[in-house]
């Protein structure tokens, strides 16, 4: 068996039609990858990120937001090298297994396995919380938030499943019609005469602080994983590294070009939406941009209609972030480390068992949430945000190592901010992750994630690393020695 006792893994022989069963197809150009990775975020824009006024005020959040800038920029430019030079759709876990060996890809990958379900489940909640606001607005009907899960999660699960074309089809459109309500909300901020910069500063200070940070500094750390809310996703790319065209060239380009449309659209946002309704009023609302065109309209009617297509911004992450743990899930189990059945792909050429089991475990995450006397919300997003920052700094970590140990790796892209620009992200991401594990407030979310991950880590140590596979990505490993 190759690489047998390498950190106590051994392979196991597959059958000449292994592979066969678990095919992806080409189909993603420059702007389908754009359109994923916009997709796959932009509903940041329409919830999520107000709970970070909460916590710091809107100075503190909006330092937040550029710190979190700062961080996904030099994460970007790291993995558009990566990325390009190792083309696998394994994406986070690739790039760990190639720099630090078959425990180093499971930690990763199964961090980003957390990151990426935990963040399909906010979205969904989200989502039921717009979709109810305005069906009961228009028709005066309302259902349980299960229901809307439900409705949800089968939707999506059937888009996604239907074929990888049709879904980058989808990312397009709905990204340009979710940009477009950005811009809207956008124009008629500015031209309705409603916006105040003293709403941004309206929460009373605590003693000794000023309007601008009324909670102090270090509140600003708190406000991070709600600034991240704007940009999480957005490095789930190189996950389409097999379905994309060329994807050396294109996944570096489209990562940065979503970026960049991205950080427009937050910083539109974090300045507009609070300055129209009040930093204090939308801390804490569940439909933040929805309250927005409520503020801007005074018949709730149109309000709700233009909140119709604001939704769409939400159902485009849904779509995107759910591509994301399936194709995550599925290299995983294509390589052995999860079960091998949670990788066939079937027909169509999409992982239908890795995104079912996915929805599965979203969907009872909410339900623990939301039935166990907390904010389903707000506990799945730390979760999200949590798994989402261990896999970053572990990735700034490969990038590194990779740099030293596979010095002649090909390297088609190669980052403008190299090693710099790592360090930085790496460390962004390390003061997140430390920020949350001392905040008292997350509590339970921080003992959700631990306890998923020893119950990971246990099931791999005793089962998954004595039956991997020698799938695309563990053989660029191989042979590169690692």
């Amino acid at each position: 068996m190759a690489e047998k006792g390498m950190q106590g893994v051994s392979y196991t022989k597959v059958s000449s039609d292994y592979f066969e069963k678990r095919g992806l197809e080409r189909h993603a150009g420059l702007l389908a990858l754009w359109g994923l990775g916009v997709a796959a975020v932009v509903s940041g824009d329409f919830s999520g990120w107000n709970f970070g006024i909460a916590e710091a005020g809107w100075g503190g959040l909006l330092i937040a937001t550029i710190l979190v800038i700062i961080m996904y920029y030099g994460m970007l430019f790291s993995i558009g090298e990566m990325a390009a030079a190792l083309p696998h759709t394994g994406g986070a876990y690739s790039f760990a297994r190639s720099s630090m060996g078959p425990w180093g890809g499971f930690v990763t990958g199964f961090a980003e396995t957390i990151e990426y379900i935990a963040t399909t489940a906010v979205i969904v909640f989200f989502s039921a919380s717009y979709a109810d606001a305005i069906t009961e607005e228009l028709f005066g009907l309302s259902m349980p938030v299960w229901v809307w899960w439900i409705i949800l999660y089968a939707i999506f699960l059937l888009l996604n499943i239907s074929g990888s074309a049709i879904s980058f089809k989808f990312a397009i459109w709905v990204s340009f019609i979710a940009l477009g309500v950005v811009a809207l909300f956008a124009l008629m901020s500015i031209f309705s005469g409603k916006f105040s910069f003293d709403n941004l500063t309206n929460i009373a200070p605590e003693a000794g602080n000023s309007t601008f940070l009324p909670m102090g500094i270090w509140p600003i750390v708190a406000a991070m994983p709600f600034a991240m809310w704007f940009f999480l996703g957005i490095e789930e790319l190189p996950l389409a590294a097999e379905e994309a065209n060329n994807p050396a060239r294109d996944i570096p380009k489209a990562g940065l070009r979503g970026m960049g449309t991205l950080v427009i659209s937050a910083l539109l946002v974090l300045v507009l939406n609070p300055g129209i309704s009040g930093a204090k009023e939308i801390s804490e609302s569940g439909e933040p941009l929805l309250d927005g065109f409520r503020t801007l309209l005074p018949n709730s009617d149109v309000a709700a209609i233009l909140a119709a297509f604001a939704l769409v911004g939400l159902l485009a992450s849904l779509q995107g972030i759910m591509f994301a743990y399936g194709r995550n899930i599925y290299s995983l189990s294509r390589a052995g480390y999860y079960p091998k059945m949670l990788s066939l792909t079937g027909s169509r050429k999409t992982p239908y068992t890795a995104l079912i089991v996915g929805a599965i475990i979203g969907y009872a995450a909410l339900l623990w949430a939301q039935y166990g006397g907390e904010s389903a919300g707000a506990v799945v997003l730390n979760i999200a945000v949590w798994g989402a920052v261990i896999a970053y700094f572990l990735q700034m970590v490969s990038y590194v190592l990779l740099k030293k140990n596979l010095p002649n790796l090909a390297r088609p892209y190669k980052s403008p901010v190299g090693l710099a620009g790592a360090f930085v992200a790496g460390a962004l991401a390390l003061l997140i992750f430390v920020g949350q594990a001392i905040n008292p407030a997350l509590t339970t979310a921080i003992q959700a994630i631990a306890i998923v991950y020893v119950i990971g880590l246990v099931g791999f140590g005793l089962f998954g690393r004595k039956k991997l596979v020698l799938s695309p990505e563990e053989q660029a490993a191989v042979d590169g020695h690692i």
